[in-house]
């Protein structure tokens, strides 16, 4: 290429709505496109579980419409690569064919299908579409089944109960939730879903779905279920079959080191479609939005040649009825784990600690011990177990140097 610099992005949501900004943030001059397949602006995904199924829909675009006029960004919509040439940077958008001079993959993933499970009544939730869809399904008096009792499917699930729907979920594991939270904070979910109203069924398997009139009936290997609509929330397929193709490495997701460089020279990835080689973790794949965001501006960098990394520890959210739930760190690499205040009562802090620093903070109704657990962890400062374990101790104060 000759000319202007032209920088394409590749998925349009907030890893690449992100990525987009931090160019022009970076005082990046030339020509960045930044390409979705869907027709919105960039929006957030996370209130799409939540707050979007309400009678009122928040605002979830992750900038007005002006601001990408304003910035240079050219956007274009409802409009998917469908083929990558490496070796002479040239990526195909629908029809045509455009040259890059950096290529930065952000297209996150499709929500995962199962067999013969389809229909009019078969929903699915990833994009505003489905949410939309779903939201008209979500009516007082309606019975609606949720495969699946994961973050988004829990998040559903009880957004549809306090709509008013009767609401009945099927786990194949022993409660929701488990595979990240464990299985006594699983329990403590199965809980509050079964206290709210949620018929609430852990290991069961899924046999078949099949129309019946009015609705589906849902058979399970130990009962029949029937609905007027169902959810599958079965987890996220990595959006990679053309980067894939085009010979980028691709393993459960395109895989990208700690800068989100890919193995091909001026290409990169950020967002839900990575295996990112993380400093603190090793090959993680993560779906989270924070991620998403903070990786799409590390790529950002990368693509101007900065030497950069994520190295941020994972960190999440999740609301549930009144609860909030907040996650940061990996509690796999806890020595131990400290408990500060009462898991029965759903108002505590978790901490996971190794060699007498915090590498993990989850925590349900203390958002302040949540945070302070954070930036303990952030800036590796010493800690003990009997300090997180002490409610009389403000964890806020744990860092900051005695008076003499």
């Amino acid at each position: 290429m000759t000319g202007r610099r032209r920088f394409v992005i590749v998925g349009a949501g907030v890893a690449g709505a992100t990525a987009a900004a931090t160019l022009r943030e970076e005082g990046f001059d030339g020509e960045v496109l930044l390409v979705g397949d869907e027709p919105h602006l960039p929006y957030e995904r996370p209130p799409l579980s939540k707050a979007w199924l309400g009678e009122t829909a928040p605002e979830i675009d992750v900038h007005p419409a002006p601001f990408y006029a304003e910035q240079s960004i050219e956007l274009v919509s409802e409009t998917r690569a469908t083929g990558l040439d490496v070796a002479a940077r040239r990526v195909t958008l629908g029809g045509s064919t455009i040259d890059y001079d950096a290529l930065l993959i952000a297209t996150g993933g499709l929500a995962r299908r199962l067999p013969g499970v389809s229909g009019d009544r078969v929903h699915h939730l990833r994009t505003r579409a489905d949410a939309d869809a779903l939201r008209e399904r979500l009516v007082p008096g309606e019975r609606l089944v949720v495969l699946g009792a994961g973050f988004i499917g829990c998040e559903v699930a009880a957004t549809a109960r306090g709509r008013g729907v009767d609401v009945t979920v099927l786990e194949m594991a022993g409660a929701p939730m488990e595979r990240v939270l464990g299985a006594e904070l699983g329990a403590l979910y199965a809980g509050i879903h079964r206290a709210a109203g949620v018929d609430l069924r852990c290991g069961v398997r899924v046999e078949s779905v099949q129309e019946s009139g009015a609705g589906l009936l849902v058979h399970t290997d130990g009962d029949t279920v029937e609905c007027s609509a169902l959810l599958v929330a079965a987890g996220l397929v990595r959006d990679t079959e053309v980067w894939a193709a085009a010979g980028i490495p691709c393993d459960q997701g395109v895989l990208v080191d700690a800068g989100c460089r890919t193995a091909v020279p001026g290409v990169f990835a950020a967002g839900d479609v990575v295996a990112h080689d993380h400093p603190r973790y090793g090959r993680t794949r993560v779906e989270h939005h924070d991620t998403a965001v903070r990786q799409g501006a590390v790529a950002a960098r990368a693509m101007l040649g900065g030497d950069v990394a994520y190295d941020m520890p994972n960190w999440f959210w999740s609301d549930q009825y009144v609860h909030t739930l907040q996650s940061c760190g990996a509690p796999a690499d806890a020595d131990e784990l400290v408990v500060r205040g009462n898991v029965a009562e759903a108002s505590f802090v978790r901490f996971g600690l190794r060699g007498g620093q915090v590498v993990s903070v989850l925590g349900l109704g203390r958002p302040a011990e949540v945070m302070a657990g954070r930036k303990l962890l952030l800036a590796g400062h010493p800690v003990t177990a009997e300090q997180l374990r002490d409610e009389s101790v403000d964890l806020r104060r744990v860092m900051r140097p005695a008076r003499a």
